[in-house]
C-alpha cells in the first residue's frame, strides 16, 4: 500500500508568497512538525536566479522586466537562471532525506516521472546527466533545480505544458544557449491545458515515488497556509 503524501494545489500565484510558503513548510518538515509536503502551482511571470546564476544570462534590465510584470528573485536552489510563467506546471517536493546520497536519486526520480507523464502524450523525452532536466532532442521541456538544507529538499521542477515559448528573449534558459525550448502543446500540435498536464504529471509522480497524494486545493485569492493541518502519512 502506497504511503500518503500531502499535496497542496495552489492554482495560479505570484512567486514571492509561494517561496515564503516553501520555506515555512521546509522548516516544519525539517523539524519533524509536518510530513513530506508537495506543492503544485502555476506562477505569474518570474525569473529565478540560482546559487550559480550568471547575471549576463538575464537579457533585459530589471527595470524593463518589472515594467513587463516579470519578477526577479534570487533563490537557494542549484543551477543558473530559470523562467516560470503561465502554462508551466511547477512542482516543489519538500521531503525529508535520510542521507545526502539520496539527492541524486531524488532528481532522477523527478526526471523519470516527467518522462513518464510525457509518454502519455506520445512524447519521447530523455534526461541529460550533464544538464539536469528533461529534453526532447535538443529542446528543454522541463527544468529541474533543487536545494537541500537540513536534509530536507525544496524547489523542484517546471514542466512546459502550454507555455508561450518566447521567454528565451528574457533569459538564456539555465545558462545553456546550445539548447532550445519546447512544450507539450508544441510537441503534440494541440493546446494541452495546464490542468491536463498537471494531472498527468501528478499521477506519474505517485508511481515514481510510490506514494498516494492527499490533495488540498487553495481557492484563488485565499491566503496561503503555512504548514497548517498536516496530513499524517500511513505506514
Amino acid at each position: 500500500m502506497a504511503n500518503r503524501a500531502r499535496l497542496i494545489d495552489l492554482g495560479r500565484r505570484r512567486y514571492g508568497p509561494v517561496l515564503e510558503l516553501q520555506r515555512a513548510l521546509h522548516a516544519a518538515v525539517a523539524e519533524g512538525h509536518s510530513p513530506d509536503t508537495w506543492l503544485v502551482v502555476e506562477h505569474e511571470p518570474v525569473i529565478t536566479l540560482g546559487r550559480n546564476a550568471n547575471e549576463a544570462h538575464v537579457l533585459l534590465p530589471r527595470a524593463l522586466l518589472a515594467a513587463r510584470g516579470v519578477d526577479v528573485v534570487e533563490v537557494e536552489r542549484g543551477g543558473d537562471v530559470t523562467y516560470h510563467g503561465p502554462g508551466q506546471v511547477v512542482v516543489y517536493p519538500i521531503r525529508r532525506l535520510e542521507r545526502f546520497r539520496e539527492v541524486v536519486p531524488l532528481v532522477a526520480s523527478l526526471e523519470t516521472a516527467v518522462t513518464g507523464a510525457l509518454y502519455r502524450f506520445g512524447i519521447e523525452a530523455q534526461p541529460r546527466s550533464e544538464h539536469r532536466g528533461v529534453y526532447v532532442g535538443d529542446d528543454a521541456i522541463c527544468a529541474i533545480g533543487i536545494a537541500v538544507k537540513r536534509m530536507t529538499s525544496l524547489h523542484g521542477l517546471a514542466l512546459n505544458a502550454c507555455t508561450v515559448l518566447d521567454y528565451d528573449r528574457l533569459i538564456t534558459p539555465c545558462g545553456t544557449p546550445q539548447f532550445g525550448i519546447t512544450s507539450i502543446s508544441a510537441q503534440t500540435g494541440r493546446e494541452v491545458s495546464w490542468a491536463e498536464a498537471r494531472d498527468a504529471l501528478l499521477d506519474s509522480l505517485e508511481g515514481a515515488f510510490g506514494i498516494e497524494f492527499e490533495r488540498e486545493e487553495i481557492a484563488p485569492g485565499a491566503p496561503l497556509p503555512f504548514a497548517s493541518n498536516p496530513v499524517q502519512e500511513s505506514a
